[in-house]
């Protein structure tokens, strides 16, 4: 997927949170978007899912050359944020099944391939309430990496991963990131490893 941005801005109320962003994000790019805190990466990110609509200019999206309205966008986006919520009475196996039942697993993995690569092994048949935070976050990655959608957006992936679950988030985007458009927003350098280009939201206050 290739996403073109022309003169793109977002604001609540009086405070803009960014403006005057024009650049493409071309269809195979990993683009790291970068800033401290609060700076507006999570915003950048809502915008360019199609859940937020920007306050001036436009975002265009491309699949395949085809142009795509903005209510169609969410069709082709995978996103895995630490405000994105988990259904915590599931196991992890039922929260997979869930998540299967309405989105495609890439290159066709069945539900135990998926189990196993995110990688959980004591998990068991544990709710997801009583998992530990690190626990959560590579759930959410894993799903959200090993969902077949042209579009990945991961908001700040490296949240509550310790050093081994880190090079696991890595691992794993490798092998699965190609002919897919990554964006990955985060204050950390290490969580910008593959990527090949980079956009500082502070540049477009």
């Amino acid at each position: 997927m290739k996403i073109q941005l022309n003169s793109t801005g977002k604001r609540f109320r009086w405070e803009w949170i960014f403006r005057d962003v024009t650049m493409t994000i071309g269809s195979g790019d990993v683009c790291a978007v970068y800033g401290p805190n609060g700076s507006g990466k999570s915003t950048f990110l809502k915008v360019l899912s199609g859940y937020l609509t920007p306050s001036e200019g436009n975002v265009d999206w491309f699949l395949a050359e085809k142009k795509l309205t903005r209510n169609a966008v969410f069709r082709h986006v995978a996103y895995a944020a630490p405000y994105v919520e988990l259904i915590e009475e599931f196991s992890i196996r039922e929260m997979v099944e869930f998540h299967v039942s309405f989105q495609t697993a890439v290159h066709g993995l069945s539900v135990p391939e998926m189990i196993d690569l995110i990688g959980l092994p004591r998990a068991g048949n544990k709710q997801i309430r009583n998992f530990s935070s690190g626990m959560k976050q590579r759930l959410k990655l894993g799903l959200a990496i090993l969902t077949d959608r042209p579009l990945l957006l991961l908001d700040e992936p490296g949240t509550n991963l310790d050093t081994p679950s880190h090079e696991w988030y890595l691992a794993l985007l490798e092998r699965f990131r190609h002919n897919r458009t990554v964006v990955i927003a985060s204050n950390e350098d290490r969580d910008f490893v593959a990527c090949n280009s980079h956009i500082s939201i502070t540049d477009y206050k």
